[in-house]
């Protein structure tokens, strides 16, 4: 694609030539953007288990600015071997360009990094960052002005174990962010095991191998403490090995609900009882194990409307040979997985996906689905020919109907490249209204993709901030309609592979150039609803205030 490159106001600018009427071209723009981050492992030839996970991303706006920055999560060496290895958190400079801050601004902190979650916490206006790591996570509460505090022994979190993805929710309505931490495995380096592919090498050990590890679920109870409530309200699981994790109310009942991925055990839908405690009801719904019965190697998870039923599905990365999950709410507690009669499942089949989502990257109005992909062990190859270590992301369009397309190969020579992908996240960089890509590699560099949409379909993107509810609106459900029909979607924290997306919501409209009804049903059971929006404006809503910021693209 012709890149043209053009001078404004002492800004060197790059943009792609207009894709052709009806394309959508994802652009590498990692260099041209200024990322320059490569993830350290701390491969050293001990073949340790935390070496094959990766760690994820995530945009966030942290100056409040109204453009995404990024943060990337970065692991070490097991024994230091000189420079520290970082985190890197990137400011966007609103040109197409991002710059490292990460050097003094309290997030320069050296950890064996593996998942973050963004959420403003104490409902300060500025949002904070919980980071899982091995050793002990962080929470870092932003000061403002760019800088960060490590809060995490004031906060009351001690969560040493190996903690990966992480979401904020308000679980019991009381206009105050909590926790949740997936835990994986009881693993450190003194009690590693010597597993082998081929009975004579080291190879790296699959999670069967460890015990489980209890995820944790921690109450905010105000001044900027928490406490863990993990056994109280019932998700105290020590059997689990868990790796990802989405909010979502499947039974529309306007309380937040938590469905967790396990590796190798069966996956948990946590139903929201009201009372401050969750029933595990996975078993029940269909979503803990395979259509054969088998707990699968679960990874990454999402959940989205993607058929207008107005109920939330599933969606989740799983093993190699074991497709992905693709699971249809049926609206009576019960899920059916549509995968292996799909086009998601076959052509998933022989991918490990880790990073999952639902996103409509061409804003027709149907959430399409990205997956991120690549082995654990780089000699796969030897013991299963068909299984690549380095592997192809997918993109599956949402055909409108229920039924989704594999429109990889449609998308630009950066989904022809194989990687050993992990976490990923989506969001506006360039504020152009459509949604761009963020995806993290393990033990190499991230990539930025740019959306080049070329179909002229028009959007309206909503941001919600609480007022009785929490400062971000988490939980709130935003309902839109316009001429060719409804739509929905919920404000929500983690999801994909330990990493996070924006928090504000791109609806896309296709051709509709006018939203004749938005509704906000916040988490205190608040409704607002406004009429007759244009097309191609960022909306802020706030829950005391109405609209209060209505801007067009730039």
């Amino acid at each position: 694609m012709k890149i043209i490159r053009f001078l404004v106001a002492g800004w060197i600018l790059a943009a792609a030539a207009t894709p052709p009427n009806g394309a959508v071209r994802f652009t590498d723009i990692t260099q041209s953007a200024g990322i320059r981050f490569k993830h350290n492992s701390g491969r050293a030839g001990k073949k340790y288990l935390p070496e094959t996970m990766g760690s994820g991303a995530a945009f966030l706006d942290y100056d409040n600015d109204g453009w995404p920055d990024i943060i990337l999560i970065n692991g070490k060496d097991w024994t230091p071997r000189g420079r520290p290895s970082l985190s890197a958190l990137y400011h966007n400079n609103h040109n197409g360009t991002f710059t490292d801050v990460t050097i003094g601004s309290g997030l320069d902190v050296e950890m064996y990094g593996m998942g973050v979650a963004v959420g403003d916490y104490d409902n300060d206006g500025r949002d904070d960052l919980y980071i899982t790591a091995l050793g002990g996570d962080h929470l870092f509460h932003n000061e403002g002005g760019g800088k960060f505090r490590d809060v995490t022994p004031a906060a009351g979190i001690h969560n040493a174990s190996f903690g990966t993805s992480a979401a904020w929710l308000d679980y019991d309505r009381d206009g105050k962010l909590d926790l949740f931490v997936a835990n994986y495995v009881q693993w450190d380096p003194r009690g590693d095991l010597w597993c082998s592919l081929d009975g004579v090498t080291k190879s790296y050990c699959t999670p069967e191998s460890y015990k489980g590890a209890e995820s944790k679920l921690y109450h905010n109870l105000g001044g900027g403490r928490f406490e863990d409530v993990s056994r109280k309200a019932g998700l105290s699981d020590p059997t689990s090995k868990s790796l990802g994790v989405t909010v979502l109310d499947y039974d529309n009942d306007g309380w937040p609900d938590l469905f967790v991925a396990n590796d190798t055990q069966p996956n948990k839908l946590y139903h929201n009882r009201r009372d401050g405690t969750f029933k595990e009801e996975g078993l029940a719904a269909g979503v803990a194990f395979s259509e054969d019965g088998v707990a699968r190697g679960a990874m990454g998870a999402d959940s989205g409307d993607y058929d207008r039923s107005g109920l939330p599905h599933l969606v989740v990365g799983n093993f190699s040979n074991q497709m992905l999950g693709l699971y249809h709410n049926e609206g009576n507690g019960l899920f059916v997985d549509e995968a292996p009669s799909s086009a998601v499942g076959r052509a998933s089949l022989l991918s490990l996906t880790f990073g999952v989502f639902f996103f409509d990257y061409d804003l027709d109005g149907y959430p399409d689905l990205f997956a991120a992909n690549g082995h654990i062990d780089e000699e796969i190859g030897r013991v299963q020919p068909k299984i690549q270590y380095r592997q192809l992301p997918l993109l599956f369009r949402n055909l409108g109907n229920g039924k989704f397309e594999n429109a990889s190969a449609r998308v630009g020579e950066q989904f022809q490249r194989p990687m050993v992908a992990r976490g990923a996240a989506y969001a506006d960089i360039d504020r152009d209204g459509d949604l761009d890509l963020l995806i993290t590699t393990n033990g190499g560099p991230a990539f930025l993709y740019r959306n080049d949409l070329g179909t002229g379909n028009h959007w309206i993107n909503v941001r919600t901030v609480g007022g009785r509810s929490n400062r971000d609106g988490m939980g709130a459900v935003v309902r839109i309609e316009s001429r060719s029909g409804k739509q929905w979607n919920m404000v929500r924290s983690g999801s994909s592979y330990s990493s996070q997306s924006d928090l504000a919501l791109t609806f896309g409209l296709g051709s509709d150039t006018m939203v004749t009804s938005l509704e906000v049903e916040w988490p205190d059971g608040a409704k607002q609803k406004f009429g007759n929006l244009g097309a191609n404006q960022f909306v802020t809503i706030d829950e005391a205030q109405g609209i209060v910021r209505k801007e067009p693209r730039p």
